[in-house]
């Protein structure tokens, strides 16, 4: 039984020429788990990992970022990309062919403001690396029969490797002589899809006219020759080639393509 009181005030009537609406109560945008700051996210994510030493679930959680957790969103591809490029660089580096050197992504270059684009081609190479290796080592934990492939990698030290890694020196001793600059389309870590007449034209204006855009560059690598090629209007031709000495430092081979660069943009 419900007992009405009969001296309390009714509510006042709806009007609808009030000047303000009923306080309704506001709706505040849902906190989820890609709103967290990063470092609390990478954290989250490193206690995804077994806190034992096991060595099997270690690598199962690894692929697991690889192929699985890092294609939800740009947060977790960024967390879970710092887990395994720091992981896996010291396989990587062991790999690499003497004479040749190595720098994925070096903190002393210049690099975009956004976390996932980067000048170094490298770092594209490292990239396949890790998804090459985590699938390999999941293959080997869950059979005895699956036998490791030493070929999956041969093309990738052979060749990838030391020219991407030529690319990036060309880049570093170019900018130093003033024969290549970075554009806003050269921080796609690649130099396949850029071309010169992608750069845009404001940028290009204020630079010097004797220097090239990195992004309408590339290294063509044989045993033999290493040159340089421009990609301009769809079309790639060689403008600076030197020949290859055996057991020749990536290093020395940039600073021949420099000066050969440097000679080439004088005479044109």
């Amino acid at each position: 039984m419900v007992l009405l009181d009969e001296k309390a005030v009714p509510p006042p009537p709806y009007s609808s020429s009030s000047s303000a609406p009923p306080p309704f109560p506001t709706r505040t945008s849902r906190q989820n788990i890609c709103s967290l700051p990063p470092n609390v996210l990478l954290q989250i994510i490193y206690m995804t990992f077994p806190q034992t030493s096991n060595v099997e679930r270690q690598r199962k959680t690894l692929y697991w970022l690889a192929y699985h957790l890092r294609l939800i969103n740009r947060a977790f591809y960024i967390a879970c990309m710092h887990i395994l490029r720091s992981t896996y660089l010291p396989a990587y580096s062991s790999l690499i062919r003497p004479p040749y050197s190595s720098d994925p992504f070096p903190m002393s270059s210049a690099t975009s403001s956004a976390p996932l684009d980067t000048v170094q081609r490298e770092t594209r190479v490292l990239d396949i690396f890790i998804a090459i290796k985590t699938r390999e080592d999941l293959f080997t934990d869950a059979s005895e029969l699956h036998l490791g492939r030493d070929e999956l990698f041969k093309d990738l030290f052979d060749l990838m490797q030391p020219r991407s890694r030529l690319e990036d020196l060309v880049r570093h001793y170019g900018m130093r002589e003033g024969v290549v600059h970075i554009t806003s389309t050269s921080a796609i870590g690649s130099s396949s899809t850029a071309s010169l007449d992608s750069v845009n034209s404001r940028s290009s204006r204020s630079q010097n006219r004797t220097s090239i855009p990195f992004s309408a560059i590339s290294v063509s690598f044989s045993p033999r020759r290493v040159g340089l090629t421009l990609n301009s209007s769809g079309r790639k031709r060689t403008i600076v080639e030197v020949p290859r000495i055996p057991n020749e430092k990536l290093e020395v081979v940039a600073k021949k393509l420099v000066k050969q660069l440097k000679v080439w943009l004088n005479s044109s």
